[in-house]
């Protein structure tokens, strides 16, 4: 490329890990982003002296982070401390039981044996099962190009020798009889917006993947992550614009992207254009002018979208040495899995219970409330807001957390008496604040016939010079995700000389 300028939308994981990869190759790089700082969905808000992380909170393959890093010849430990997480999580379920993962392979042979001795044996075959699927579904596609149909095609008889077809919940389902193992070795895709009973089995690498990397919080939260990117980008003499929304991409006649109209009619002009908005919201609002072959509104409009979110964010007075066996990551299961499922999934439909995933940040680090005093995130997966019938939640949204509060008492007794600040997200918040489509939590569903070749491109077919990051592209959604994607977008591009960086600055 001769103009080595670069706009990218969105200062998201994504979007400022492809900023610093441009940066690395360098391109002259411009981020602009609508919120007040850097990280997207993993920002947070600081209220009443409680700091909430509002989306990611586990660091599962801190790899892809040292990989950028050293990419920009620097040292991702060098800027962010990275605490391991032993257990990994807990898993509770209605009746008393629990399930504490980690990265001991005894200790969790012990933990199998202890829910059902029986599945030792299935157990062991389904970690072998793992590190197949991660060989091939990890290390050789995530961050690897996946724009031409002929890299998807040739795996597919490895695929299907690893029956992928199968779902995750199936595949566990084949190797442990035990329900709740079932869900233990089969939650993972929730985490990424996926429904378990119908994504691939491919997602069974998590297993591996915890087990080898470990399950890690980043001092000072994903947050921490956001900003030590965006100090990268500074140093390599990146823009980062907040408060900067872009309204749309701007295509010559020619179907090249020319650069970005902001929302108060700013333009700003560049041959590469990078979009770490939603898949979704970049074809469907920013590229609106402009006829498109593949992803037109109707198109969209028939894909299978993850869920929403429901989020409870509060910090409760005094409660530090409370509650004890309540750790960093647990989650709480309802009376039903495969039933709650349906109901989030396939029937869009507001169930009377629900499963959660209760975040503790404060027992690992307690900067993120005053001394003595706890911070919550409680996550409950909702249905999105593209149903004929959406819920209103308006309506809902007290009443809803009243129900989790009943819960959550059974596990923090006393715990709404010492509320002392709260937020709450639903899917209409992040429709609005995230421009979501349909409010969803992590994009397109990564179902297999949305995976790889069959989600949206990293290098658009709609416009020249247009590139994608983030979620709703490939590799998916997830930290790992979303910092790989702007891996493949450096494989994508040439580096820039120093004779065309001269010549963009005259």
């Amino acid at each position: 490329m001769s103009d080595p300028r670069a706009l990218v939308i969105g200062a998201g994981l994504g979007g400022l890990a492809a900023a610093m990869r441009l940066g690395a190759k360098g391109y002259a790089v411009t981020v602009l982003d609508r919120l007040d700082r850097p990280g997207g969905r993993g920002s947070s808000i600081t209220q009443d002296g409680y700091r909430f992380d509002l989306g990611p909170t586990i660091v599962t393959a801190p790899q892809v982070f040292e990989d950028l890093w050293r990419a920009c010849g620097r040292d991702f430990h060098a800027d962010v401390t990275l605490k391991p997480m032993d257990p990994f999580y807990e898993v509770r379920w209605p009746d008393g039981t629990r399930f504490r993962a980690s990265g001991d392979d005894a200790a969790m042979v012990e933990e199998v044996a202890r829910l059902s001795p029986g599945d030792v044996k299935g157990y062991l075959r389904f970690l072998k099962d793992a590190e197949a699927r991660y060989v091939v579904g990890y290390e050789g596609m995530v961050a690897e190009p996946m724009h031409r149909l002929w890299s998807t095609l040739k795996v597919l008889p490895t695929f299907a020798r690893l029956r992928a077809d199968r779902s995750i919940h199936g595949h566990a389902a084949a190797r442990v009889k035990d329900p709740r193992l079932r869900m233990a070795l089969s939650f993972h895709p929730l985490f990424i917006g996926g429904d378990p009973t119908h994504v691939t089995s491919m997602y069974a690498l998590v297993a591996h993947l915890e087990k080898t990397y470990g399950v890690h919080y980043a001092m000072g939260g994903v947050q921490a992550i956001a900003e030590a990117m965006a100090r990268v980008v500074r140093a390599q003499g990146g823009i980062i614009r907040q408060k900067a929304e872009v309204d749309e991409i701007l295509v010559t006649a020619e179907g090249s992207a020319a650069g970005v109209r902001l929302t108060r009619g700013e333009v700003l002009e560049a041959p590469l254009v990078v979009s770490n908005a939603d898949a979704g919201h970049t074809y469907d609002h920013l590229l609106r002018g402009q006829s498109r072959r593949r992803w037109t509104r109707r198109k969209l409009a028939r894909k299978r979208w993850s869920m929403g979110l429901f989020v409870w964010y509060f910090g409760t007075r005094g409660t530090r040495a409370m509650w004890r066996d309540l750790g960093h990551h647990t989650i709480l299961n309802g009376p039903r899995y495969r039933g709650l499922l349906r109901d989030i999934f396939l029937k869009g439909r507001l169930a009377e219970d629900f499963s959660l995933y209760i975040h503790r940040p404060s027992v690992t680090d307690p900067t993120v409330a005053p001394a003595g005093d706890d911070t919550f995130y409680v996550l409950s997966p909702v249905p999105h807001l593209g149903w004929d019938d959406p819920v209103d939640w308006a309506a809902e949204a007290v009443g809803y957390r009243d129900r989790l509060a009943t819960v959550l008492e059974d596990h923090m007794p006393g715990f709404r008496d010492r509320i002392s600040t709260e937020i709450t997200f639903t899917p209409e918040t992040f429709r609005d604040r995230y421009l979501s489509p349909h409010g969803c939590g992590f994009s397109l569903e990564p179902r297999i016939l949305q995976s790889a070749w069959f989600r949206p491109h990293n290098v658009s077919e709609e416009a020249r010079g247009l590139y994608l990051v983030g979620a709703g592209t490939h590799p998916g959604a997830g930290l790992p995700g979303v910092v790989s994607s702007a891996e493949v977008l450096a494989k994508m591009l040439p580096d820039v000389t120093p004779a065309q960086t001269r010549m963009a600055a005259e």
